[in-house]
C-alpha cells in the first residue's frame, strides 16, 4: 500500500472513531426524549436519506447493477442491526463494567479472526500493544461503571454484538474489491433504517404520532442529526475507506479511540470528573494504538 493511501486511511478510522467517541453524549441526550428503537429509526432513516439525495445529485456514484448484493444484505445486518441489538440489550442485562470489557475485546478478536478467515497474521508486537490498548479501555469501564447484575442474556447478546461487529469488520474488507466504500455503507444504512424503522413501528404500537413526537424537542432534533448524518454517513463511510486499505489488526484498535474520546467529551462538555489513574488509561489506549500501527510488518 503506498504511504499516501497509507496515511489517508489512518486519517479515517481517526475521524470516525473520534466522532463515535461523541456519539455517547448525543445517544445519552436524544434517549431522554424517544425510545431506543425509535431514536436508531430516525438516525438510519436520515443516514439512508442524505446518501440517496448524494446520489441522485451526482455528488456519489451507486453501481450495484449487475452485481450481488446479498453480501451487502449481510454486511447491514452484521453492523448496525446485530451489533447495536447485542449491545442495547447487553448493557441493560449486565451493567456498564461488563460490557465495556465485552466490547473492548472487538479488537483482539477481530485480529485473531483475520488469520483464518483474511489469512493477515499479527506480529507480536501488535498483539502486545493491542492488550495494553484494550487494558485501558477495561480501566476506564471499571471506574467509571456500574457493576449491576450480570445475567445469562447479557452475556450472550454481548457475545452477539461482538460477533456483529468483527463480522462487519472482515465481511467489509473482504468484499472491498467488489464494492466501494460509498456502496457498502449506502446499504448498510438501509438496511438499518428498515429493520429499525419495523421495530419502532412495533414499539410505539403503530402510532404516528408517537414515532414522530421526539422531532418536537429541539436537542433531540439535533441529536439525532448528528447522529445520523455525522455518526452514521460520514463514520461508516470513514470506517469503510480504512477497511478497504488497512489490515484488520491496525484498523480495529482504533476503535479503543472511540472510548478516551468519550471521557474527553464528559469532561469538557458534561463537567464530569477525571482522576489522575483516568488519564493513564486514556495515555494507555494511544500507546496501545500507536504500538499496533508501528509494529506492523508494512510499517
Amino acid at each position: 500500500m503506498e504511504k499516501k493511501q497509507a496515511i489517508k486511511a489512518v486519517l479515517a478510522t481517526t475521524l470516525c472513531h473520534v466522532l463515535w467517541g461523541f456519539s455517547f453524549m448525543a445517544s445519552s441526550h436524544a434517549l431522554s426524549a424517544a425510545n431506543v428503537f425509535v431514536l436508531l429509526s430516525h438516525r438510519f432513516l436520515i443516514a439512508f436519506t442524505l446518501m440517496s439525495l448524494m446520489t441522485l445529485a451526482g455528488f456519489a456514484k451507486l453501481s450495484l447493477k449487475g452485481k450481488r448484493i446479498l453480501p451487502l444484505v449481510a454486511l447491514g445486518l452484521m453492523e448496525p442491526v446485530i451489533y447495536f441489538f447485542g449491545e442495547q440489550y447487553g448493557i441493560l442485562y449486565s451493567g456498564t463494567v461488563f460490557s465495556g470489557v465485552m466490547i473492548a475485546m472487538i479488537p483482539v478478536f477481530c485480529m485473531f479472526a483475520a488469520m483464518p478467515i483474511l489469512h493477515e497474521k499479527p506480529t507480536a508486537g501488535q498483539v502486545a500493544f493491542s492488550v495494553i490498548s484494550v487494558a485501558g479501555v477495561i480501566g476506564l469501564g471499571l471506574m467509571g461503571g456500574s457493576a449491576g447484575t450480570v445475567k445469562l442474556i447479557g452475556v450472550i447478546a454481548l457475545i452477539v454484538a461482538v460477533i456483529g461487529a468483527a463480522g462487519y469488520t472482515l465481511l467489509s474488507r473482504s468484499i472491498s474489491k467488489q464494492f466501494t466504500p460509498f456502496e457498502r455503507t449506502y446499504m448498510m444504512m438501509d438496511v438499518g433504517a428498515c429493520v429499525f424503522t419495523v421495530c419502532a413501528a412495533i414499539a410505539c404500537r403503530g402510532s404516528v404520532s408517537a414515532y414522530f413526537a421526539p422531532f418536537k424537542n429541539t436537542e433531540y432534533l439535533l441529536c439525532v442529526l448528528f447522529l445520523g448524518a455525522c455518526c452514521s454517513v460520514v463514520c461508516y463511510f470513514m470506517s469503510s475507506y480504512a477497511i478497504t486499505y488497512m489490515p484488520v489488526a491496525k484498523e480495529v484498535v482504533f476503535s479503543n479511540l472511540t472510548t478516551a474520546v468519550s471521557v474527553f467529551a464528559g469532561v469538557v462538555f458534561l463537567h464530569e470528573p477525571i482522576t489522575w489513574l483516568g488519564l493513564v488509561c486514556c495515555i494507555l489506549i494511544l500507546i496501545g494504538i500507536w504500538g499496533v500501527q508501528k509494529t506492523a510488518k508494512d510499517g
